[in-house]
């Protein structure tokens, strides 16, 4: 059996020191070096939400108050929008503050066909009773667009269809010569 000095042990414990010190400054190097394998610009958090909606519309319906929007084609940063996740539906009545009343998935990433108009209806309404609604688009990895332009709607009793009954057919006119 080989017996080791104090001297030996000593050594071998300063080469393993620097052996240590030689691969974590390679990996310190890659690291600064080579990154995190992101090879674009970073963006900023600002101009990966989603761009803000502008065309939110509300209209009274038989079954409550029924919104209609366009999907936001890109960032508010102007890229090309791929990772829409879904929207947050917010209501307000009077001067309140906005409270969110529902969500709408989006579950079309990664199709040919996307859709390109969303509705979602309000079933907690009461006739007469007037709201104000807004939209947020969120994206997959929690991103947020700001609201949406404000849509205010009346809920009313909507005109019944024609009558088939009492339902008169316009009589043609000639034509004249």
């Amino acid at each position: 059996m080989k017996h080791e000095s104090n001297m030996d042990r000593c050594a071998a414990v300063r080469r393993a020191d620097k052996f240590a010190a030689l691969v974590i400054s390679v990996a310190l190097a890659n690291l600064v070096w080579l990154g995190c394998g992101v090879k674009s610009v970073p963006i900023a958090p600002e101009a990966a939400r989603p761009a803000k909606i502008l065309n939110l519309e509300g209209s009274s319906s038989n079954n409550g108050i029924r919104l209609t929007w366009s999907r936001p084609e890109s960032y508010a940063g102007g890229q090309k929008m791929r990772d829409l996740g879904g929207f947050t539906i917010n209501r307000s009545t009077g001067d309140a503050p906005f409270q969110k009343i529902g969500e709408v998935l989006v579950s079309d990433q990664g199709r040919f066909q996307v859709e390109r108009t969303f509705t979602y209806t309000d079933k907690a309404t009461e006739l007469g009773s007037s709201y104000r609604y807004q939209v947020i688009s969120n994206t997959t990895d929690d991103y947020h667009s700001e609201p949406s332009n404000t849509a205010t709607v009346t809920r009313r009793v909507p005109k019944p269809p024609p009558n088939p009954e009492t339902f008169v057919v316009p009589t043609p006119a000639p034509l004249p010569h």
